[in-house]
């Protein structure tokens, strides 16, 4: 049981209303944000990019579907990973109960990975997921959104991610970002978010964050304490500083070499 303090009604209820005080303090203020996030200036997307898809070569513009709004996840899936980062699988598990309101409201949306469509495809089976989700194998635009790097970032060390030099590097990184396509079919890059700067789009974690355990993570942000990909929860393993599962050592030599 949790040591915490037992009060009567009345005692709970003062402490209630002050904490409500702050939270409608914090709900306005996040109003203000969100105001300035919109009113952000914006750049228009002046490269054409294909992407490769299960219909085929896929443009930018396809993405929107028909919509004037596109939301994109930079889902941390490499070549040859046979499977997506624990994390950016645990935000993709909100997307499609969401997506069937926002795609009402003239926002479409897309994952984009630097995996062959072959490698997406299978673990979107996998997963049950259906929105659209395409390969970025074959352009730049991973590398142009600062969410994959070169073999030379890799070798020394740095990357450029959430808009600032870093003393580290990885393959592959996530993040979302929104695009705009006007009435004259141009595209402009208006917002992207990287680290925990999209956080609010994992609903469990909303959930979490109102219980007396919260989310019960030794780091604040530090999801690979316990989440796994959605059918691999009390399999075992781990999952590695880089987002991807490590299968128990007990697990067959197939299992080792897919992670």
């Amino acid at each position: 049981m949790l040591n915490h303090p037992v009060v009567d009604e009345g005692e709970w209820l003062a402490a209630r209303k002050a904490l409500l005080e702050e939270e409608k303090a914090l709900t306005r203020r996040r109003d203000e944000v969100l105001a300035k996030l919109r009113a952000l200036p914006w750049v228009k997307v002046e490269k054409e990019y294909v992407f490769d898809s299960t219909t085929g070569p896929t443009t930018l513009a396809d993405l929107f579907r028909g919509r004037s709004q596109l939301i994109v996840q930079h889902f941390m899936l490499g070549p040859g990973w046979k499977e997506g980062c624990v994390g950016c699988s645990f935000k993709a598990d909100h997307v499609d109960a969401a997506r069937q309101h926002f795609e009402n409201h003239d926002v479409a949306f897309a994952a984009v990975s630097r995996a062959p469509i072959e490698e997406i495809q299978a673990f979107q089976e996998r997963m049950g997921w259906t929105f659209s989700w395409v390969s970025s194998a074959r352009n730049d635009f991973n590398y142009d959104y600062h969410v994959s790097f070169r073999p030379e970032d890799l070798a020394r060390n740095k990357s450029y991610y959430n808009f600032r030099e870093n003393d580290f590097a990885a393959e592959e990184l996530s993040g979302n970002s929104v695009f705009y396509k006007d009435e004259s079919g141009a595209i402009y890059h208006t917002y992207s978010a990287y680290g925990r700067g999209d956080e609010l789009l994992v609903g469990a974690y909303m959930y979490l964050d109102m219980t007396p355990k919260g989310r019960n993570e030794t780091v604040r942000g530090n999801l690979t304490d316990w989440v796994r990909h959605h059918d691999r929860y009390g399999a075992g393993g781990h999952v590695a500083p880089t987002g991807r599962y490590v299968a128990p050592e007990t697990l067959s030599c197939e299992c080792e070499h897919s992670r």
